[in-house]
């Protein structure tokens, strides 16, 4: 017995004892509606309840920011495809604007001239070796396009078919020494040929070659195309006389002109593959 009195265990039961007889006075000092051993229980135990409870609400809190985290990120992944979208629209919109100018630009001639037939172009690459700047179409023989068809924007002659592929073609501008178009200036109509000049093409002009000692073209007289050599219908504006010179080594005038369409601003262009007159009195190269 004395051994039992001296053990571990007597002393843990004296211990809880103590602690249900504590509880059972502080309820009646209280004047706890419950009855003892429940108060001493819940005095006891209180505090463990009080951080379960604690630890119950951080789980749900935890919980709801989970979700609430998978759900915006949910959200935002949706706002990423609405964005793509939109901004798909965007440059859809872009391009449908970029076309319906060309075709807004070309109507007045294609009214002048239903004898045209044509197809639309867009610039697609341009040849960084080609030192005189030849740019690259999406339209080729597929469209109806072939070697020597003009490309014109609007009014304003843009250069020449020079190769064909199916799908693509090729053009070299106006400002290109290989291109060579028959023309007159509209105000005093003397005529002549626009072709690239290698000393000019830097300074972004073409020559009117041809003209007599006496001619009376000036300075903003206006370059169009005569038709001559069936290469180009006639009528379509080349670009305006910036200066009037003689060449010191032959003697022969000419004129630079400065083209209203230049070629490195050149997005959208018109392909006009056929025309009354188209291919009369061509020189072949």
């Amino acid at each position: 017995m004395k051994r039992f009195f001296r053990s571990g265990s007597f002393k843990t039961l004296i211990v809880i004892a103590a602690v249900m007889l504590l509880g059972m006075v502080f309820a009646v000092v209280s004047r706890n509606a419950s009855s003892p051993l429940t108060s001493t229980i819940g005095t006891v135990f209180s505090p463990l309840q009080n951080l379960s409870a604690i630890i119950s609400e951080s789980l749900q809190e935890v919980s709801v920011s989970f979700r609430s985290s998978t759900l915006y990120r949910a959200e935002m992944v949706e706002m990423e495809k609405e964005l793509e979208e939109y901004r798909k629209q965007l440059a859809d919109y872009g391009e449908l604007k970029k076309k319906v100018e060309a075709y807004e630009k070309f109507y007045g001639i294609k009214q002048k001239n239903d004898d045209y037939e044509f197809c639309y172009g867009s610039v697609i690459s341009k040849d960084t070796a080609d030192a005189y700047g030849s740019f690259v179409l999406n339209t080729g023989s597929n469209d109806g396009v072939s070697v020597g068809d003009p490309v014109i924007y609007g009014e304003y002659v843009v250069g020449v078919v020079k190769k064909v592929n199916f799908s693509t073609c090729v053009v070299y501008s106006v400002l290109d020494p290989r291109v060579n178009i028959g023309a007159f200036e509209s105000g005093t109509k003397e005529y002549g040929y626009v072709s690239g000049d290698t000393t000019l093409f830097d300074r972004g002009m073409s020559k009117l070659s041809g003209l007599n000692a006496s001619t009376s073209i000036v300075k903003g007289g206006i370059v169009c195309t005569s038709g001559a050599g069936g290469v180009f219908p006639n009528g379509l504006i080349i670009g305006e006389v910036v200066s009037v010179k003689n060449d010191e080594v032959t003697s022969a005038y000419y004129a630079e002109v400065k083209p209203f369409c230049m070629p490195e601003n050149v997005t959208d262009v018109f392909v006009i593959t056929s025309f009354a007159g188209q291919g009369e009195g061509e020189i072949k190269e």
